[in-house]
């Protein structure tokens, strides 16, 4: 598809935690970009979508799954989770580890074994667009030992990402903060996991005291991930630092409330990322991001826009890919969606700031569309809208595609 014109637009979200909304009616995608907004009446364009007062907002963007071999998750026994996340309104996802990897001793992980792993799952899962989803696999689990040689061939595969998870942080923090410092050499966030022990039972313990000298990128699910720091640590974390901070949906709904209210209250929005932190013992959710949107405007006294933004751009800011924001020259990941029939809410926001799922019409990624009609994931939009194609290859208006 080389261009497309979306009209009739009643809501438009930006990704911008900034300006969340704003007054757009149409968008144009031309070559996978978002060309133009507010475009003329009599533009013209290969494929047009009448969205009848529908909602547009970017793609979401999961800042912390856990892949390990295309679709497939062990720690579920399941199979095609990527393309179901996909249905739920997730057109980009970032690994936080691929820990879950059968017969993975994590008493005995080397520098070499853990840079293999990342190497591997990069240039195979990594390289696939799954469901066509922007997956950015082959994220390193940090141990002691590693040398710059090991960073090297992770900036050499695209590795976008490196994770404190068995690290022991409390024995050696001079190691620690060097591997910080190689991985900002070479282009590389760190995150780190925080809160209590994980599923594993083997993961550091890290709160406040820990996160205050290592300054990681981002420090993870720091409402939980199941299980939280104290909220002494959490509100110190929030009020002492300025690196991004991470809402799991696999958290303490409690500690999320503290976070998003006292963030929310010292103007630091902007820092909030969000992720799914599954799959894994908290299972496959497919509308794990949606539900995270849901809870923070429902309950945590966050804007229905802020919640988006959060989801989308401030979570791809923080993991350092340019996705998430609807713009001209952006990439035109995006979604349509309506409230639901039955929803409390008579448009989008007014759906989700009651905690109401959306229902997605469309989803688009760079300018493709990859859901159609309607999700697999979610109830229907009460906007039935399709696309009409001016070519047979964009399909016949009723939302089948046969091209690629």
């Amino acid at each position: 598809m080389t261009s497309l014109l979306v009209e009739n637009i009643g809501e438009f979200f930006t990704g911008d935690i900034a300006a969340p909304t704003a007054d757009v009616r149409s968008l144009l995608v031309e070559d996978g970009r978002i060309a133009a907004l507010n475009v003329a009446a009599d533009t013209k364009a290969d494929a047009v979508i009448d969205a009848k007062g529908s909602a547009v907002l970017p793609g979401l963007v999961d800042g912390h799954v856990h892949p390990v071999l295309g679709e497939w998750t062990p720690t579920q026994d399941a199979i095609g989770w990527v393309g179901n996340y996909l249905h739920g309104g997730s057109t980009t996802m970032v690994s936080a580890g691929e820990l879950h990897a059968p017969g993975l001793d994590y008493n005995n992980l080397t520098p070499e074994l853990v840079t293999a792993l990342a190497e591997v799952t990069r240039q195979t899962t990594g390289r696939v667009r799954w469901s066509n989803v922007k997956l950015h696999a082959g994220t390193v689990l940090l141990v002691p030992g590693m040398n710059e040689t090991h960073f090297d061939r992770l900036a050499k595969v695209g590795a976008i990402l490196a994770k404190f998870l068995f690290y022991p942080l409390g024995t050696n923090p001079e190691e620690a903060k060097r591997y910080v410092r190689w991985c900002r050499e070479r282009g590389i966030r760190t995150k780190v996991h925080t809160g209590g022990v994980s599923r594993s039972g083997l993961s550091q313990i890290c709160g406040f005291e820990i996160l205050s000298w290592l300054q990681p990128d981002i420090a993870a699910h720091v409402s939980g991930g199941p299980i939280p720091m104290s909220d002494g640590d959490l509100k110190r974390v929030i009020d002492e630092t300025t690196f991004a901070l991470e809402i799991c949906t696999s958290g303490n709904y409690r500690s999320t409330l503290l976070a998003a209210r006292r963030l929310r209250e010292r103007g630091q929005l902007h820092r909030m990322t969000l992720g799914t932190d599954t799959p894994g013992g908290t299972g496959v959710v497919p509308r794990g991001m949606l539900r995270n949107i849901c809870y923070l405007s429902s309950v945590c006294d966050l804007t229905p826009g802020e919640a988006i933004a959060v989801a989308s751009g401030n979570t791809a800011l923080a993991h350092g890919l340019d996705v998430g924001f609807l713009r001209e020259g952006a990439p035109a990941d995006f979604l349509i969606c309506g409230p639901v029939e039955g929803s409390a809410g008579t448009t989008l926001a007014d759906a989700i700031a009651h905690g109401d799922l959306p229902g997605i019409s469309y989803a688009f990624i760079d300018g493709k569309p990859v859901v159609s009609g309607r999700s697999e994931q979610t109830p229907p939009s009460r906007y039935t809208i399709r696309l009409e194609a001016g070519c047979p290859c964009h399909g016949d208006g009723t939302g089948r595609f046969n091209c690629n």
